[in-house]
């Protein structure tokens, strides 16, 4: 479980970003951080991985204090980070050497094998010795993935990984995301879009460096006025869902994409 109590963060400069988090997710769900920009999303899960220090509070994971430098390289055991920006986690030009970095730099032994079942679980076991600066952006973020993976953590951050990717790209990653959350990873997933929110369990709203609300997937027919308040664009098919809800015809809100949603709405309505 990872534990987040009173924690507030200024910036250097005094301005101030969060104000009294008070969190704790469970083990084997997946949580979506939204908000508008600005609202404190990245420097939330930058906290979490202890890639920036509280001004206040701490944050537990596994009962270990993320801010306890003893700690480190067991909690980078425990958890992983997904940037935005494929790029700016590919250090070497071999994959294959890329993700040894990281094993070695954590002292984990057969790294052999953790190379390869990482890369399997991403679809790109093809690629173990393909130039990493030579693939596609979405394939570098399967990579970033990998690499993550490779460690084999219990706690993921996701931060709006599929930004910068085409949407063949980003419908790997969903899958991707989908597969994990079977295997019982804990998923931390910061995100603007409607597809990668319906992977959620749960919704974490961000607003004024406070939480202004977290709710339960199932909720999310209630909440629309709050996601659009976020800045997040509302599919036509979440509309029609709620329209079909009122006229008593309800559909699972199952981990599906906007397309798939749309494919069960046609089946049930048999048109």
């Amino acid at each position: 479980m990872i534990q987040i109590k009173n924690l507030s963060f200024r910036y250097a400069s005094g301005k101030s970003v969060l104000e009294d988090i008070n969190l704790e997710i469970k083990e084997g769900e997946v949580l979506s951080i939204i908000g508008k920009n600005g609202a404190g999303k990245s420097s939330l899960v930058r906290l979490i991985a202890g890639l920036a220090k509280p001004t206040k509070g701490q944050i537990l994971i596994d009962g270990l204090n993320v801010q306890d430098k003893k700690q480190t390289k067991e909690i980078r055991k425990k958890l992983g980070i997904v940037f935005q920006n494929p790029e700016s986690q590919i250090l070497f030009p071999r994959v294959f050497d890329d993700m040894e970095f990281a094993l070695k730099n954590l002292d984990l032994a057969k790294r052999e094998t953790r190379i390869c079942e990482a890369l399997q679980k991403v679809g790109m076991e093809a690629y173990r010795n393909e130039d990493s600066y030579e693939l596609s952006l979405g394939q570098k973020q399967r990579l970033n993935i990998a690499n993550m993976l490779a460690v084999k953590p219990q706690y993921m951050i996701l931060d709006e990984p599929t930004t910068m990717i085409d949407s063949q790209g980003k419908d790997k990653i969903y899958e991707i995301v989908r597969a994990l959350k079977k295997e019982g990873y804990t998923i931390i997933y910061v995100t603007n879009n409607m597809n990668e929110i319906m992977l959620s369990d749960r919704i974490l709203v961000l607003e004024d460096k406070k939480i202004k609300t977290i709710f339960h997937k199932e909720e999310i027919f209630e909440k629309l006025q709050i996601l659009e308040q976020s800045d997040i664009k509302i599919p036509e098919i979440l509309q029609i869902l709620v329209h079909l809800k009122q006229k008593k015809i309800n559909i699972s809100l199952k981990e599906w994409t906007m397309k798939e949603m749309t494919e069960e709405i046609m089946k049930v309505c048999k048109i």
